[in-house]
């Protein structure tokens, strides 16, 4: 795995490792940077900005405001949820399913950092931080961010979102706490 920001390299030294190696291996284009280095007009810099703004409405629970910015969704989307469990399968668009998540996600402000984006001519990956407090699933408003991962694949002339991975774990649990996790 390309980590930028792995704590055991230097922050620079490993993003350029990162870039160096992935270019080398064939599997990223030169289009593999840092946030502030994605060029304002390219594709990886719109898709930013669509998640940006998609996630910003979703923590919101404007569920309609982010369906309609985060479309497409490809149908064979996957999504690897903050709470653990196996990997979901598609995305339900009824609007029976967009209410009950307005309802469980509410109130939420999001700032986003990505930490890393790499693109080749069909792929795009963004590594972010979602700062972020909310409402969720009844609880009172608290400090939600996550790390996220999201994919996008050009297919035909859309980018369509394929797959996203969020977790809670922006602070370094240690390994013991690591390990009571894993074991359930």
């Amino acid at each position: 795995m390309f980590r930028s920001t792995d704590g055991y390299c230097g922050h620079a030294g490993a993003a350029l490792l990162s870039r160096r190696l992935a270019m080398a291996l064939g599997f990223f284009s030169p289009h593999a940077a840092m946030a502030d280095e994605v060029p304002e007009n390219s594709h990886v810099a719109k898709l930013v900005q669509r998640a940006k703004i998609a996630n910003a409405a979703f923590i919101r629970g404007d569920m309609t405001g982010w369906l309609s910015i985060a479309s497409p969704i490809a149908e064979d989307f996957t999504l690897m949820q903050p709470f653990g469990g196996p990997p979901s399968r598609g995305f339900d668009v009824s609007s029976g399913h967009l209410k009950e998540l307005a309802r469980y996600f509410r109130n939420g402000e999001a700032t986003l950092e990505v930490a890393q984006t790499y693109a080749t001519a069909d792929m795009v990956v963004l590594v972010m931080i979602e700062r972020q407090h909310i409402e969720v699933g009844g609880l009172p408003d608290q400090e939600w961010s996550l790390r996220v991962t999201q994919v996008y694949q050009r297919r035909g002339n859309d980018w369509q979102y394929v797959h996203r991975h969020a977790d809670p774990l922006v602070r370094n649990i240690g390994l013991e706490r690591a390990a009571a996790l894993a074991r359930g």
